[in-house]
C-alpha cells in the first residue's frame, strides 16, 4: 500500500508539473470565462450557451489533458527506461499500472474541479444578454492572474514548480472566490447558486475519468500523438455510438459487442436536460458513477495485459 501512495502521490505530482498541464487549464477557465460575453449575441439562449460552451470545453480539453497526463508518466518513462528503476524496487507491474492510473485519475479530478467552479461563476455572472456582471468576471481573471503571481513567485524564490504551485493556488483561491462570492454579492446581477448543475458537472468528472482510463491502457503501447489520436477516434465513436450500433435494421453480435466495448459519452451529456430545466436524479449519476468505476477496471484489466510482456529494457 505504501509503494502504490507513492507511485501514485509521485505521478500526481508529475502530471501537475507539466507545463501544457497549466497551459490547458488556464486557457480552459479563461475560455469558459469568455462564454457570458459572447452570450450577448444569443437572444433569450445564453445559460444554455454557457452550460453548452462550459461542459463541452470542459470534456475536449479534459480529453487532451488525460493523454498528456498519461504519456509523459507511463510512454515516456518506458520509452526512456526510467520504469526499470521502479521494477527493481521491487514493484509489480500490476501495482505499477494501477498507482499511475490513480495518479492520473487525480491530476483530471484537480482538472475537472477547477473548470466545473469556472463553470457555475460563468452561469452565475450572465444574468441575461443585457445583465452581466461584468464586475465579478474580471474579479475572476484577477483570481487567475494572482494565481499564476504565486507560481512565478515559488518558482524564483523557492525553485518550486510553476506549473505545479499555479495549480495549487487556482485549485485553493478560485473555491474562496465563489464562496465569498455567493455570501458576499458584489453586484446585484449576480445570478443565484445554480444548484441544479450539480449533478451535470459531477458527471463531467465520471466522463474525464473513463478518458483518462482509456488513454493510460493506450499508452502501455503508443506514444502520446498515436494515444491522442485513438483517444479522438474513440472519443468520436462514443458520441455517435447510439446511431452506429442500436438504430438501423435490427442488431448483431459485432454491434452489441463494440456498443458495450465503447463508452457512451451521451450518458454524461445532460447540458440540454439543464437548459431545459428538467430534474436529473442523483440516482441516475450514482449509475453512471458505477458505469465508469466498471469501464475502469475493465480499461485497467487490459492495460496491466498489455503492459505484462512489454519490453521496458529497450
Amino acid at each position: 500500500m505504501l509503494k502504490f501512495y507513492s507511485i501514485a502521490s509521485n505521478t500526481f505530482k508529475e502530471a501537475l508539473r507539466e507545463p501544457i498541464f497549466f497551459i490547458l487549464l488556464s486557457a480552459a477557465i479563461a475560455l469558459i470565462g469568455l462564454f457570458p460575453s459572447l452570450a450577448l449575441f444569443v437572444f433569450k439562449e445564453q445559460v444554455k450557451f454557457i452550460i453548452d460552451s462550459s461542459m463541452a470545453t470542459t470534456l475536449s480539453f479534459g480529453l487532451a489533458v488525460a493523454v498528456l497526463c498519461a504519456s509523459s508518466t507511463i510512454s515516456r518513462e518506458i520509452k526512456n527506461g526510467t520504469v526499470l528503476l521502479m521494477m527493481s524496487k521491487p514493484v509489480s507491474r500490476i501495482s505499477f499500472i494501477i498507482s499511475k492510473a490513480a495518479g492520473v485519475l487525480a491530476a483530471l479530478t484537480v482538472f475537472v474541479f477547477i473548470c466545473s467552479l469556472a463553470s457555475i461563476l460563468s452561469v452565475q455572472v450572465a444574468g441575461d444578454q443585457f445583465k452581466i456582471d461584468f464586475f465579478t468576471l474580471y474579479l475572476y481573471y484577477g483570481v487567475i492572474a494572482i494565481a499564476s503571481a504565486v507560481g512565478a513567485f515559488r518558482n524564483f524564490y523557492a525553485k518550486k514548480s510553476f506549473s505545479e504551485s499555479s495549480v495549487y493556488a487556482i485549485s485553493i483561491l478560485l473555491p474562496i472566490f465563489i464562496i465569498a462570492v455567493q455570501i458576499f454579492p458584489l453586484s446585484k446581477k449576480l445570478l443565484p447558486f445554480p444548484y441544479e448543475l450539480l449533478p451535470a458537472l459531477t458527471l463531467l468528472f465520471f466522463a474525464v475519468w473513463t478518458m483518462g482510463a482509456i488513454s493510460v491502457m493506450l499508452s502501455t503501447k503508443l506514444d502520446m500523438i498515436a494515444n491522442l489520436a485513438v483517444s479522438c477516434f474513440i472519443f468520436s465513436l462514443g458520441l455517435i455510438s447510439d446511431f452506429l450500433f442500436t438504430s438501423g435494421m435490427g442488431s448483431n453480435f459485432f454491434k452489441n459487442i463494440a456498443y458495450t466495448v465503447i463508452p457512451n459519452w451521451q450518458f454524461f451529456w445532460l447540458a440540454d436536460a439543464i437548459a431545459n430545466k428538467a430534474p436529473i436524479s442523483w440516482n441516475y449519476v450514482i449509475l453512471c458513477g458505477l458505469y465508469s468505476i466498471l469501464y475502469f477496471i475493465f480499461c485497467s484489466v487490459i492495460a496491466v495485459t498489455l503492459f505484462a510482456n512489454r519490453e521496458v529494457a529497450a
